[in-house]
């Protein structure tokens, strides 16, 4: 039941045939989407946004207790937002590590009771479809009691390729192999119009919704993502929203959705500024009242940082992510390699925030609540072994001289795109409450 101080300011930003949409359970058109993006009033989305997150989740924050590893990051893709990969041919940043490279460092986190292994990397076309089971064995033999979470929809879609399988059979594979859920990277912006400007080597929209329609039927959970805050406007991202809340009534196979914070340094767009935290809280609210069918939405701490995640509690998020150990995919590795928070310190941030911590594996099962088990031996660990298997080639790169990163050589094409796009876009700038 809305009150009488939140009806008043839903009628000043004269949103109230959404709230009572909110209120009874209705799903939001493409319209009202766009109407949540503009209005001026956050607040009174990101009220409504709460509604629906506690009538699905009621006061508690889902935390994980998980490793990322990133197996190699060569990439042939060439994506201008990226400043992660290294070209397949020539790049002195390049790296890919063995399955047992990879298990080892699984093994360096022993005494960490990690629920989940995270892994994703490059689209290598240079590793056979070998690698990739022989990826998920060693990890798997390696951790036995964690759920092995690995490979974008991109991935797969090489993984695919090298295996010369239809992609039923290599979800299978995989299965077999050790697999147990996906991420949701990889479809950034589902526009034909972002993807030909800034990923057109990687493959479509429609083509990221197939495979994740294979994967769903193939009894495999997944999670969906958002890339936004570089040149995308509003109405693809409301059209973003539509295609996913559509596959998810098919197949009901996401489990969360996870808005994307865009960072622009050391990529082909650095010129661009990156998201604000208003804009991080905005994407979080009109993706939990767009996306009425996911049962969770997550504020992803590296990328939203930790203080606008505690907000984003409030504003339609229920998930924070997890202690990560080690992160490389939007971070300068030499600078900032170690992006982790220890079980304590994310516990506590839930709490601050007033909600009731409940520690999750990716499936969402319960593992712990509040204070239970939480220890602060992660931060140790991650910065004993966060640089032991990367070849040192790959540290410190970016501030050798004459060293040219595979995203640098691209910078120019990048402020190319810019300036079109600012010449045929009136007004296009990349606010909150533009009208695209």
């Amino acid at each position: 039941m809305i009150g009488t101080f939140w009806r008043h300011q839903i009628e000043a930003a004269d949103l109230a045939d959404i709230a009572a949409k909110v209120e009874n359970g209705d799903r939001l058109s493409f319209d009202d989407g766009l109407r949540l993006y503009r209005t001026p009033q956050l607040n009174v989305v990101g009220f409504l946004a709460n509604m629906v997150r506690e009538r699905l989740n009621g006061n508690v924050a889902y935390w994980v207790r998980n490793q990322h590893v990133n197996y190699t990051n060569v990439c042939n893709k060439g994506c201008l937002f990226c400043s992660f990969y290294a070209k397949p041919k020539d790049d002195p940043r390049a790296y890919v590590m063995t399955p047992e490279q990879a298990a080892q460092k699984v093994r360096n986190y022993g005494d960490v009771p990690i629920s989940e292994v995270h892994v994703v990397g490059g689209v290598n076309p240079k590793l056979p479809y070998s690698y990739y089971l022989e990826l998920l064995h060693a990890i798997k033999a390696a951790r036995p009691d964690a759920h092995i979470k690995a490979f974008t929809m991109v991935e797969i879609d090489q993984i695919v390729r090298a295996a010369k399988k239809s992609p039923r059979e290599v979800f299978e594979d995989l299965k077999r192999a050790g697999l147990d859920a996906l991420p949701g990277g990889g479809a950034e912006v589902m526009s034909d119009r972002v993807h030909e400007d800034l990923f057109y080597a990687k493959p479509d929209a429609a083509r990221w919704l197939e495979l994740a329609r294979e994967a769903h039927l193939s009894g495999l959970k997944s999670n969906a993502t958002l890339l936004y805050g570089h040149i995308e406007q509003t109405r693809e991202k409301v059209e973003h929203f539509i295609q996913l809340r559509q596959l998810q009534d098919e197949t009901g196979g996401f489990l969360t959705f996870i808005p994307l914070s865009w960072h622009p340094e050391k990529t082909a767009l650095e010129d661009l500024k990156a998201p604000t935290g208003v804009e991080d809280l905005r994407e979080i609210a009109v993706a939990r009242l767009m996306l009425d069918n996911f049962p969770h939405i997550k504020s992803f701490w590296i990328m939203n940082t930790a203080p606008v995640t505690q907000s984003a509690l409030w504003f339609g998020a229920d998930d924070v992510d997890g202690t990560i150990m080690e992160y490389e995919i939007i971070r300068d590795p030499a600078r900032d390699r170690k992006q982790v928070l220890t079980s304590r310190a994310l516990v506590e941030m839930i709490v601050e925030a007033g909600r009731e911590p409940l520690e999750r594996d990716p499936l969402y099962n319960i593992i712990s609540r509040g204070l239970e088990g939480v220890s602060d031996v992660e931060t140790l660990l991650s910065q004993q072994n966060a640089d032991l298997i990367q070849p040192a080639a790959n540290l410190g790169i970016t501030q050798r001289e004459g060293v040219t990163t595979a995203s640098q050589l691209q910078k120019e094409k990048g402020r190319e795109i810019i300036a079109l796009e600012s010449a045929a876009i009136p007004n296009s700038g990349r606010s909150v409450g533009a009208s695209n």
